[in-house]
């Protein structure tokens, strides 16, 4: 789960990411990440901190880890726009990258035109940590981009626009089996 509440005062934000945590221990999940902060991920037990391009960069916040102001597990994610971007945020320590926009999308059109499923291979291949693919990444064109070497998706309105939660798990498989082909 990933916290990317912008407007929520630090406290506000702390309260959240606390009651996540404790939320996703008892239902056994892989741990929350909190966007931007990481004062609240590392205050609020988060299991690591998402990175985007006005956040600090990720070699500074992985030093955290080195002087055991984090955990040594602490994951570090960063938001990345183009191949280079991605090389850098390896080299700088981090556990993972997104990257996009793949495909156009609205919410993210202020990051540049769309990288396309070739560029998402080529950072998928500059790299060795897991690639996660966003921007405009839906159940049409989702497998693709896993076919391209992304490690995962990340899909705002994929899931918002889901009919419920049944229609959703099937659109999941589908594209799980599309993707192992």
């Amino acid at each position: 789960m990933q916290i990317r509440e912008k407007d929520l005062s630090a406290s506000a934000l702390l309260k959240l990411a606390r009651e996540a945590v404790s939320a996703g221990v008892a239902a056994g999940t892989a741990g929350v990440l909190v966007n931007d902060r990481l004062d609240v991920a590392i205050a609020a037990g988060a299991r690591g901190v998402h990175l985007g391009g006005s956040s600090f960069a990720a070699g500074e916040v992985t030093r955290w880890r080195g002087v055991g102001r984090a955990p040594a597990d602490f994951l570090v994610g960063v938001s990345c726009h183009s191949v280079e971007d991605v090389r850098v945020a390896e080299k700088d320590g981090a556990s993972y990258v997104f990257f996009g926009p793949v495909f156009d999308t609205p919410s993210k059109r202020s990051f540049g035109l769309p990288q396309g499923l070739q560029r998402l291979r080529e950072a998928c291949r500059a790299v060795k940590i897991p690639v996660v693919a966003i921007g405009g990444v839906n159940e049409k064109n989702a497998a693709e981009c896993m076919k391209a070497g992304a490690a995962g998706i990340a899909a705002i309105r994929m899931f918002q626009d889901a009919l419920n939660v049944e229609s959703l798990r099937t659109a999941i498989s589908r594209i799980h089996a599309i993707a192992l082909d």
